[in-house]
């Protein structure tokens, strides 16, 4: 039979370990792109054809059953209390929080656009989620970026 000194040094490390196995699978990617100077002038323009397109596809799956799993362990921990029916009610609680909080998917793509310039340099520019060119498009390179000619 546990005291209340260790049930409430069981919450305690409950609530402090909560926060790490709830967030830790919260993640957010991002890319940022910075480019600095002006090495195409006003007026002046490269050209070339899009020789290649490169697709890669992200797909992110949360896995209810481990969150069910997770929760109910938090639960237990938070709301459970001298009697088993408590503890029972606050697993079967966190469980379903759990549950439902790591359900749902996600999908990013990236695609890398290769540019075969009439200098004969080759270049790669990345969007994501949207292709604006196909291969075979006439492109130019210009202060704006590159466009469709």
């Amino acid at each position: 039979m546990q005291n209340s000194w260790d049930m409430k040094t069981a919450r305690f490390a409950a609530v402090l370990v909560m926060p790490a196995l709830l967030l830790g699978g919260c993640v957010t990617t991002q890319y940022r792109t910075t480019t600095w100077g002006d090495q195409y002038a006003a007026g002046w323009a490269r050209y070339g054809r899009v020789e290649s397109v490169r697709e890669t596809v992200r797909t992110t799956q949360g896995d209810p059953g481990t969150g069910a799993v997770a929760g109910a362990i938090i639960g237990g921990l938070l709301f459970g209390g001298r009697h088993p029916v408590q503890t029972m009610v606050g697993m079967a609680g966190g469980a379903m929080v759990g549950a439902a909080a790591s359900q749902g998917g996600a999908e990013d793509r990236l695609y890398e656009v290769f540019v075969r310039f009439d200098d004969g340099a080759l270049e790669r520019y990345v969007y994501q989620n949207v292709l604006p060119f196909r291969v075979g498009d006439p492109v130019a390179l210009t202060a704006q970026g590159l466009s469709r000619q």
